[in-house]
């Protein structure tokens, strides 16, 4: 079994709700991003979401933007991301989804990047700007290799648009909670209960809510209405604020605050 599909049961089981925890693969530095990602896991992560730095990512807002072009001034790309992914393997057993666009992929070579990602120890593929129409070279790549294709919805994607983008998903769906790029902050919570609501009724999947999630608060008034969270800019905007060595522990203590404030929320 997929390691994403194991853990949405073992976390159904428990009666808990995942925490998916984004990071920049490279950023601050690849030793420190290397150490951040043990420490999200061991602090409480399930699933992590690794960005594959890119000089145009127009689903981000700026933290993120600014964290792909520090990775990628240091020299961070897809071959040394998966490096990071095969280093994690070593110790974690926790499922990592590739968060990218297609550029990156496409440049890589689909088939390429599903038998590397594979052999690495990845166990999914999220590309933010391939919808389902453009993304048939992709996914026969990936199921090849045994790799889950995470989807997105947005608010403003209608019954009919949901039932193709459910078609062919894997994994979990990705609901984005609001309207605009990544980052903290801006929810109305009373608009993603309604969406949350609408989206999980049409979806077999696992529903994981993210864009905007930046407290354990936040996780947990998200909760209820979810099969997890994913959390991404409040976590990325640490290298802003510390120095390298001590990013893997901000890092940890901000995942701590959010599995606390997920493991504390009422489950549905």
């Amino acid at each position: 079994m997929n390691r994403i599909d194991r853990t949405f049961a073992d976390l159904r089981g428990a009666g808990k709700k995942a925490l998916v925890a984004y990071l920049t693969a490279g950023d601050p530095d690849p030793e420190a991003s290397a150490a951040a990602l043990a420490a999200a896991v061991d602090a409480g992560a399930d699933l992590i979401e690794l960005g594959l730095p890119f000089s145009d990512p127009t689903a981000d807002g700026p933290t993120i933007q600014r964290a792909s072009q520090r990775a990628i001034a240091r020299g961070m790309n897809v071959r040394k991301a998966l490096d990071l992914v095969a280093r994690l393997r070593k110790t974690h057993e926790t499922p990592v989804v590739l968060f990218s666009y297609a550029n990156p992929l496409f440049a890589y070579g689909y088939e390429a990047l599903a038998r590397d990602a594979a052999a690495a120890g990845a166990d999914g593929v999220l590309a933010v700007d391939i919808p389902p129409e453009e993304a048939g070279e992709l996914e026969a790549a990936t199921a090849a290799h045994g790799l889950r294709v995470i989807r997105l919805a947005a608010p403003t994607t209608t019954d009919a648009r949901l039932a193709k983008i459910v078609r062919g998903a894997g994994g979990f769906l990705y609901l984005i909670t609001r309207l605009g790029v990544t980052g903290a902050g801006g929810l109305d919570f009373a608009d993603v209960a309604a969406l949350a609501a609408r989206v999980r009724a049409a979806c077999p999947l696992p529903v994981c809510l993210g864009f905007g999630v930046s407290s354990g608060a936040d996780a947990a008034r998200l909760a209820p209405h979810g099969d997890g969270v994913v959390v991404g800019s409040a976590i990325v905007s640490l290298a802003e604020t510390v120095a390298p060595a001590d990013f893997p522990a901000a890092v940890a203590a901000k995942i701590a605050e959010l599995r606390a404030g997920l493991d504390g929320a009422p489950a549905r």
